[in-house]
């Protein structure tokens, strides 16, 4: 039996060997992954936020974890942080901005140097849900209009029309759903995607996996608690302190965390999202790994597949989402406003 069996809620076992922010006062430099797939990004992001160090900076490249981090580039970086801080070095560190990203194209990164995290000139707009035609709206529907699922099935995706220019959606995401289930529980995966003018999904290679979308988020619907401390319109934190079985039938406000991600799309493209009852499973070829298991399909090892924690008498329900006036799901977007793209 794993340990997240016999411990499924925060308690003093797991508190005891998490990290503890206000003691961390050391230079810091966190180097991450736009990932996709992996759990060393959101690590990587809580850790610079977080910590109590005065001195921290943010790096975060694309491809494999490891790539870029063991690059010329990578290393010198690195050199560059330890001559100063263990040396005592005067090459300029400290100047450095405390953000330095590698924006996401399809068929590149661009680097560039920012002040803060996120991005303090960031948008954030609202997509709203459509029911009814299964399309993404910048603008609230107005009628009510509701689509079901099975539970543990492909469930559904909406779609944002294409834009006439790019753009650019670099940071932190979030979804507000409004659900119901048949069953007393639902586990609701979460895929921010990308598809080409004619409709081929565009992947990445992320931590491990080599077919990754563009992010992820998760939430099992009875661990929907949040903590309004921690919380914010672009990360909703849940202190998984507590399951909350839902009534059948009755509908639920959900807040789900969905991990950043940098993606510049360009036009013609359209982004989309899907709400599903399982893992996202690439279409495409997959990949394997000589010490990992499973086949990769996009979410690399990282699977939700345990039949112990998934029972199709719980999970396997219909599952329905609602939108509408009274029901405003929406996915919750940074965009980074450039000369050439706008808000769509």
């Amino acid at each position: 039996m794993k340990t997240s069996d016999s411990r499924p809620l925060w308690d003093p076992f797991y508190k005891e060997r998490s990290a503890q922010w206000d003691q961390i006062d050391v230079p810091l430099l966190s180097a991450a992954n736009w990932g996709g797939n992996g759990l060393h990004l959101r690590g990587n992001i809580e850790g610079f936020l977080r910590a109590a160090s005065k001195h921290k900076w943010l790096e975060v490249h694309g491809r494999e974890h490891w790539t870029e981090f063991y690059s010329n580039c990578g290393v010198d970086v690195q050199k560059r942080f330890f001559d100063h801080f263990l040396k005592g070095e005067a090459n300029g560190w400290d100047k450095e901005p405390p953000v330095q990203l590698w924006v996401r194209h399809v068929d590149r990164f661009e680097p560039r140097s920012e002040q803060q995290w996120p991005i303090a000139r960031t948008e954030w707009r609202k997509l709203f849900l459509n029911c009814s035609n299964l399309v993404l709206l910048p603008y609230q529907p107005e009628l009510q209009a509701s689509h079901s699922y099975d539970g543990l099935g492909d469930g559904a995706t909406f779609l944002l029309p294409a834009q006439d220019r790019e753009l650019e959606i670099t940071g932190p995401l979030a979804a507000k759903l409004f659900v119901s289930s048949e069953t007393t529980d639902a586990d609701l995966f979460l895929v921010l995607r990308l598809f080409s003018p004619d409709m081929k999904e565009v992947v990445f290679q992320g931590a491990l996996d080599p077919h990754t979308p563009i992010a992820q988020g998760w939430l099992r619907a009875s661990h929907r608690k949040l903590d309004p401390r921690q919380s914010t319109i672009y990360r909703p934190y849940h202190p998984h302190d507590e399951i909350e079985p839902l009534q059948p039938g009755r509908i639920y406000e959900l807040d789900i965390e969905i991990w950043p991600t940098s993606i510049v799309v360009p036009a013609g493209y359209r982004l989309a999202l899907t709400v599903r009852g399982k893992d996202y499973e690439y279409s495409g070829p997959s990949a394997r790994l000589s010490n990992i298991r499973n086949e990769m399909r996009g979410c690399g090892p990282f699977l939700h597949d345990d039949p112990r924690d998934r029972p199709a008498s719980i999970f396997g329900g219909r599952v329905t989402l609602h939108a509408g006036p009274a029901c405003p799901s929406h996915l919750l977007v940074p965009i980074v406003p450039t000369r050439t793209n706008t808000a769509p």
